[in-house]
């Protein structure tokens, strides 16, 4: 059979979905146990093991970019000081919210780094509700906001204190846009620019500023350094970067550029600290319309120009992925096959209904990357205090 064809079968996808679901239910019980008896004792050990216990969940998701789809990464940053701090240190890393798989390139790169088990990110309370993801954030001291600043900055020092604490590197995730980008949203962000007399950014809404200066005093002395990140994909590419074409094993390439700010040099008054955001951003903006117009980031964006270096994929991924497999799928398709021809009409409808379980979990899961079924976050013209 044509590998193609093989990667487009619903019965390979079924297989994957399988795997990753059963695999993380497993993994979250064994989390929850550790977090109820281990952590409240030795926080230390607990966060160690936990490490491996994102890994083997995560990078599934990351064999699905770099082995399944054969998706490329290219780095632009100075490659001197992508090797000796990279993977290396804390890193407070802030990023374009563009595209349905911008996750997953931050998941593949920090894999390749040696530090995908300790990736952080700030979402939405209610995730931590979700099964398999949404559980190991919250074993894994996610910031959890309510979108509400008054009770979110109580929330953001205590966890950026938690996280800060960690014994291995850590990557914390912000996008300060606070949801993707979208017309509509554009539309909104705008119309707020213009009357509260701010930049006016055209591919990317306008930061949201104070979740980012709430978090600076934890950091301070214990995270090194800001990533600036700013993500791009051809927009002349026929194959769009999402998961569902990332699942079929269609290939896609990211260009992604990289600045390292020590955060000593951040200034210390808050509003000084807004206004330095804000001006990332429209650096971050002029490198966006760059490499729409010329296809890289720094001939039109006046930033200096950095070559670019392709970032190799890893074994380790596919490994886990086969051992898992091997756990998961062979007791259950044995169980599943006797069920579907038992010739009891309740058990094979048992069956279908754990079959259809699965592809429902799967279909579900891509649609909470799904630019168009996101959240309406964004779309109103929003009010001061939310920024």
């Amino acid at each position: 059979m044509d590998l193609k064809v093989l990667k487009r079968s619903r019965l390979i996808h079924l297989c994957l979905a399988i795997t990753f679901f059963t695999s993380g239910i497993i993994v979250n019980l064994v989390q929850c146990i550790l977090y109820l008896c281990l952590r409240p004792f030795n926080k230390w050990l607990y966060r160690k093991i936990n490490w491996y216990l994102c890994y083997t969940i995560y990078s599934q998701l990351v064999c699905l970019g770099d082995w399944w789809s054969q998706s490329k990464i290219y780095v632009y940053t100075d490659k001197k000081v992508f090797d000796k701090y990279f993977g290396k240190e804390h890193a407070y890393c802030i990023m374009n919210h563009t595209y349905e798989v911008d996750w997953l390139i931050g998941w593949m790169i920090t894999d390749k780094l040696h530090l995908l088990g300790n990736c952080k990110a700030y979402a939405k309370k209610v995730i931590q509700y979700i099964p398999v993801l949404g559980w190991a954030w919250k074993c894994s001291e996610f910031v959890f906001l309510e979108r509400n600043f008054d009770k979110d900055k109580e929330i953001i020092n205590k966890q950026i204190t938690e996280l800060s604490e960690h014994p291995d590197p850590m990557w914390l995730l912000l996008f300060p846009e606070g949801t993707r980008f979208t017309t509509k949203k554009h539309e909104a962000s705008i119309e707020f620019a213009i009357k509260n007399n701010l930049p006016q950014l055209k591919h990317h809404l306008l930061p949201r500023t104070k979740g980012f200066i709430a978090s600076l005093p934890a950091m301070k002395g214990k995270v090194p350094a800001i990533y600036n990140c700013e993500l791009a994909f051809n927009e002349d590419d026929p194959i769009k970067p999402t998961i569902t074409n990332m699942l079929l094993g269609k290939s896609v390439s990211a260009h992604i550029y990289f600045e390292r700010t020590p955060l000593e040099n951040l200034p210390n008054d808050p509003q000084e600290q807004e206004t330095w955001l804000r001006d990332m951003f429209i650096r971050k903006d002029k490198m966006r319309e760059s490499f729409l117009k010329t296809g890289d980031f720094f001939t039109a964006s006046g930033v200096p120009r950095m070559e670019p270096f392709e970032l190799s994929p890893r074994i380790e991924s596919i490994v886990n992925l086969i051992v898992w497999q091997i756990v998961t799928l062979v007791p259950i398709s044995y169980y599943l096959v006797k069920l579907l021809f038992s010739g009891e009409i309740l058990y094979f409808s048992v069956g279908v209904g754990i079959i259809a379980t699965f592809f429902l979990l799967l279909n579900k899961t891509i649609g909470m990357s799904e630019i168009d079924k996101g959240s309406s976050y964004g779309t109103e013209t929003t009010p001061k205090k939310t920024h």
